[in-house]
């Protein structure tokens, strides 16, 4: 029986059918997308920015803050692009800002150092995802050795696996770069890292851990995690390997942070366990605060856990340290230009984000900004600061993006041309679907 949502659709190869027909609309609104970015870098080059930088304080920061300038967006060759016209295609599409650079840069690559796999994208024989994804690889490489990935690929790249693409990238660079090839081959250490996703616990208190490490610090480190493992098991555990193997990672962990060796009058040493020490900013919940189970936002990580979990954080071996209470519905003013420590703290808990539209950079990382500049009029209090990440307050600042606290939370965005977009409680949303018509192009 067909579906009244998808009609015609009353057979498997119709099914089929229809969704083959949508896959293709889809890739191709996704090149007209594309297409699209090339014309607004186009209408936003290097020659389009004013001459002249501006230095000195503003809005809640001190230090040099420089006008905006042309920035490269894909490989050598390609044209430069205004630094902050990527800002309103994003809010436009509902992409971050960094975002919004990659699709741009992407669209740059492919169309002026990847021209064979452009035209093959445009023509539906590539998807866009996959010419995306060769022209970040390619960014790097001098304009000859795009060329010649570019036409090695040309008549295969739609069929090709992407191991041997990254082959034959790599080969490219070692051929047509051998000092960056080498260069990067002694900076490849520097790639080595760590990461403990603490800025994306589940609510069960979990979160993801991943790392590229030296092959021999790799085995030294499972070779520990293993034996922590057995060991667990001979002390009776019951858990899995893969949950005991967690475990012997915190272990291996608090191991490093409670030996701390002091070194006695004879020689010898003495290992004195420290208490594990946490210091969380929590948001607790009001069934929580009554004794019942409830929630917790952990300010750090963004993030809500049970208030179980935070209590088996802050066992008996846990020194738990108490931050003050701050009132986030009191205003606070004073009249002088910078920003007293607890009204930037208490904008920040109440804001945790940058308040530009679709923007997710902790407040903590972000300055501390006068929405009405206080040279023209703004009071320096709870009514009018947000928190805005450097970039977003260099772009406030330069060019023409304007906006207002309508609330608390909640905040009134203007692009250059006319966008209306609302940033509430780190939420955005596009008020208007289209810039309006009297706005110049």
């Amino acid at each position: 029986m067909a579906s009244p949502e998808l009609p015609d659709c009353d057979t498997p190869a119709a099914v089929l059918a229809f969704a083959q027909a949508q896959r293709a609309a889809a890739q191709a609104a996704e090149v007209k997308v594309l297409e699209a970015a090339l014309l607004w870098a186009a209408m936003h080059p290097e020659e389009s920015i004013s001459d002249g930088a501006s230095t000195g304080s503003t809005n809640g920061t001190a230090g040099l803050i420089f006008a905006e300038i042309a920035v490269p967006l894909a490989g050598e060759g390609a044209p430069l692009v205004a630094e902050f016209a990527p800002m309103e295609l994003g809010a436009a599409l509902g992409l971050s800002t960094d975002s919004a650079r990659s699709l741009i840069g992407d669209a740059l690559e492919l169309a002026h150092r990847l021209k064979r796999t452009w035209a093959l994208v445009q023509a539906g024989t590539v998807p866009t995802w996959k010419g995306r994804r060769l022209a970040q690889l390619t960014r790097l490489l001098p304009p000859d050795g795009a060329d010649f990935v570019d036409r090695q690929l040309a008549a295969v790249v739609g069929n090709v696996g992407w191991a041997a693409i990254e082959r034959l990238v790599d080969h490219a660079r070692v051929t047509f770069d051998p000092e960056g090839a080498e260069k990067q081959r002694r900076q490849a250490a520097d790639g080595r890292r760590f990461d403990v996703h603490t800025e994306a616990v589940d609510f069960d208190g979990t979160v993801q851990v991943e790392g590229t490490l030296d092959l021999a610090d790799a085995l030294d480190l499972d070779a520990a995690i293993r034996q922590g493992a057995q060991e667990l098991a001979a002390l009776g555990s019951e858990e899995s390997l893969d949950v005991r193997r967690s475990m012997a990672a915190g272990e291996l962990a608090r191991g490093q942070l409670t030996l701390d060796l002091r070194v006695e009058a004879g020689g010898g040493t003495t290992a004195a366990v420290k208490p594990r020490q946490v210091v969380i900013h929590v948001h607790l919940s009001e069934a929580a605060l009554g004794g019942k189970p409830g929630i917790a936002r952990v300010e750090e990580t963004r993030s809500i856990v049970s208030t179980e979990q935070v209590r088996d954080w802050c066992g008996p071996d846990t020194q738990v340290t108490l931050k003050p209470v701050i009132d986030l519905d009191a205003h606070h003013h004073t009249d002088a230009y910078a920003v007293p420590d607890r009204l930037s703290e208490q904008t920040r808990l109440s804001q945790p984000s940058c308040a530009f539209p679709w923007c997710e950079r902790p407040a903590r990382r972000c300055d501390t900004d006068h929405v009405v500049a206080h040279g023209s009029g703004g009071p320096t209090c709870s009514c009018n600061l947000a928190p805005l990440c450097r970039r977003h307050h260099r772009a406030k600042t330069h060019t023409g993006w304007t906006y207002d606290k309508t609330g608390p939370t909640t905040h009134l965005w203007r692009s250059p041309h006319g966008l209306h977009l609302v940033k509430e409680r780190g939420a955005t949303r596009l008020l208007t679907a289209h810039p309006p018509d009297d706005q110049d192009s």
